[in-house]
This record gives structure tokens, sequence and C-alpha cells, in this order.
């Protein structure tokens, strides 16, 4: 029988608790109820706010009678979080429900982050109906939209827990059943947009037919986050990182920036990884009338209605030159770097929109000139989207893991499986 963890604050929620926790033991869980209440501990816990205040090293009725929330609450998510990763290594948690507004939410969803992605994780809020990216993060967080307050049991608070129980039982039944482990395969992290589509597509099936398993990544910000993320799990172990445009957004202020650390991770834990220039002709913002006045002026392309790309500038791209090429340098591992001088998107190619010769050239010369002594850099005068460029980064990629999975050092970090 699957086990679910119900997580939440009983000493407001507790009437809703107890209700989810009935209506998920019908659906044929065992349930364990984890208490992260601070103002009182509930009799219907079967792990205390207590237990959960000392996995934080902190007690919880002194907590109370502070009264600083802040703290209290920082403190009750770092318990919550150790409980449940416990809970986990002893295999006692094969999904995990929870359910509250803004402050509930964030501490429930702190403690489903730090779990394995493939364990089911739901989350009932009043919150999902806005921006999520603070719940969710980089994780496989589903939200439910809990259409009224959490407050008491009604009839549409009814309805909707009760759709919660069954899904998260059903999740965690399935889930329980799995074998363990994500795949046998070594996991390579690949970054597409629209505008690389034909080279990622392509590198991937020759990856896939050598033996990997290439998990590709929408580059939209949360999907260059996710992929780091998933390396620093030990899941993924080498990187096709062929479109890194989230930098492009991170410097000019676009709206999908995957932050300053983006393309770091790999370079970092040694992984081997190819790079290259995808999509650095674009800044990426909303409809055509978000676009910031002072962009307006600019060399705007409409991709759909809910997406407008701003070319980057001759300055722009040398600057990313110069940020690809610090970026870089540091990493440790195998490294690879592919400069397609034909154009680095669908859209920068003779005759298309963005097309621009000198910006792309100053965007490679500074790149070139920053690398580190070593960097080995494959210059094709192809366009991205070519069958060759895509090919040839895929078998410098086979060629790099291959040496790297052989030492011994790369067993720790997932290559030796």
């Amino acid at each position: 029988m699957a086990t679910v963890v119900l997580l939440g604050t009983l000493d407001t929620k507790g009437a809703e608790y107890a209700f989810l926790r009935d209506r998920v033991r019908a659906a044929g869980c065992d349930v364990i109820l984890v208490d992260a209440g601070v103002m009182s501990a509930s009799p219907l816990a079967d792990v205390s706010a207590d237990a959960v205040a000392a996995a934080a090293g902190a007690d919880r009725a002194g907590l109370a009678i502070a009264g600083d929330r802040g703290p209290a609450v920082a403190a009750m998510t770092r318990g919550a979080t150790e409980i449940v990763r416990r809970l986990h290594a002893q295999g006692r948690l094969d999904g995990i429900l929870g359910l509250g507004g803004s402050g509930g939410s964030s501490l429930v969803s702190a403690a489903m982050q730090a779990l394995p992605v493939g364990v089911p994780k739901l989350l009932v809020s009043t919150m999902a109906s806005g921006d999520t990216r603070p719940y969710v993060g980089t994780t496989d967080i589903a939200m439910l939209y809990s259409v009224v307050d959490i407050a008491g049991i009604n009839g549409i608070s009814e309805r909707i827990l009760s759709n919660a129980a069954a899904a998260i039982a059903g999740m965690a039944s399935a889930s329980a059943s799995f074998a363990s482990g994500i795949a046998a395969k070594p996991l390579i992290g690949a970054t597409m947009f629209g505008v690389t589509t034909p080279c990622v597509s392509a590198a991937r099936e020759l990856l896939e037919a050598r033996g990997y398993e290439v998990l590709v990544f929408h580059a939209t910000g949360a999907g260059g986050r996710a992929m780091e993320a998933l390396m620093q799990a030990g899941f993924i172990t080498g990187a096709l990182d062929v479109t890194t445009t989230e930098l492009a957004d991170e410097l000019v202020g676009g709206v999908l920036s995957a932050g300053p650390d983006r393309l770091e991770a790999a370079g970092a834990l040694g992984l081997p990884q190819v790079v290259s220039l995808g999509a650095l002709d674009m800044v990426n913002f909303g409809p055509l009338d978000t676009v910031p006045a002072a962009f307006r002026d600019r060399n705007l392309y409409q991709h759909n209605a809910t997406v407008t790309l701003m070319r980057t500038t001759e300055a722009e791209c040398a600057e990313l030159g110069r940020i690809l090429a610090r970026k870089l340098n540091a990493a440790t591992g195998p490294l690879a770097v592919f400069v397609p001088t034909g154009g680095v998107s669908m859209i920068d190619a003779p005759g298309m929109p963005f097309h621009d010769p000198a910006a792309d050239a100053a965007l490679v010369r500074e790149l070139k000139t920053g690398l580190r002594s070593g960097v080995e850099v494959v210059e094709m005068t192809t366009h991205i989207n070519d069958p060759a460029f895509a090919r040839a980064m895929a078998e410098r990629l086979d060629e790099l893991y291959r040496s790297w999975a052989a030492m011994p050092e790369a067993v720790g970090a997932g290559g030796g499986r």
C-alpha cells in the first residue's frame, strides 16, 4: 500500500487536513500527517509540530511565545523539509499533498522541492491562479487552484479537496510500483528554442542512437534552471547546451532570463559539455504592447501573439561573447564550444529579419578572444540548424562523454551508470 504524506499547518487548517486524511485513506493509501503549525500542537498529527521544530534545531513553544511570525515560519519550513527528506529516505513517502494560502504554500512547496523529481507532489493553493514560480521552482510540483479560500469544508472546498485526495492517491499508488531510478542510460540535457529545433532534434536523434537519453529543455528561463538543477541533483551528467539565449535576456532585461548563474553548473560539476550560441540574436518579451518603451524603436519581430523578439545589437552581442567566455573559462570538465558563422537562429540567416553579420561577428570575436588557452573551439561556416553542425556537436559530445565516463572520478557523478 502506498503512503501519502500530508504536510501542513494544523493549528489553522486542522479540519481541512482531517478531511484530506480520511479521503486519502478511503482511496486506498496509508497517511502520515505532518504538522508544521507554530501556535499549537495538534493531536491529529503523526509527526508533531514539536518534532518538526526540533528537526530544525528549534523549540516550537518558544517560537510561539516569541510571536515573530517570520523566523517561526522559517524554522518550521526547515524542519518540515528535513522531516520530508527523512520519510522519503526511509521509504515511507510515495507522494505528498499539502494546502495553504501564500504562507502555507511557501512552507509546503519548500519541502516538496527537496524531494527528487518523479515523486508525486500536489499543492492545493489559493495562489495557483497567479505567478506560481516561487512555489514550483524547477521541480515537478502540481498545483491545484482552491477556487475558494481554504477556510473550512463547504460545498466547493469539499469537491476540490476530494479531487486532490483522489489525485495524490492515484499518483502515489502508481509511483510505488515504479522501479527506482529515472533511467539506466546516461542522461544528457539539451537546450532548445523553436528557432533551434532542427539542430537539437537532429543531434538528439544521433545521441539516442548511441545509447543516451536526451532530456530537452525549452530555454525559457525555467528550462535552463531546471536542467541545471537536475545536473546538481546528479541526474543529468552531460550537456548539449545548444541554445544559450537565456543569457541575452539576463543581460538586456528580457522576460526569459534563467538568472545570473546560468551556464555554470556543468562546468562547476566537471561534467562534459558541448556549448553553442543558439538564439543569442534575440531577447524575449511578451505581446508587442508589453515591450518596454526604451526598446520600441529596435528591430522587433512578432513571433506569435504572446511573444515578441528583439534583435540583440552589436554591442550586446560583444558583451554576450565576453560573458560566455568568462563562464566557460571556469569549467572544470571536458568542454567544446561550437560556433556557427552562418547564423545562430532560424531568423538569423540571409533574407531573414534578424540577419546581422556585424552583430554575429562581434559575438564570435569576443568569445574567441576571451576564452582561455586550451578551450576547444570548433568554428563551422554553416548555419546552426544545418544537419552537419548538429551532427558534429553530437559526435563530439559522445567522444567527450565516453572519455569522461571512463575516468574514476566520473562514477560518483553518475558517469559510471
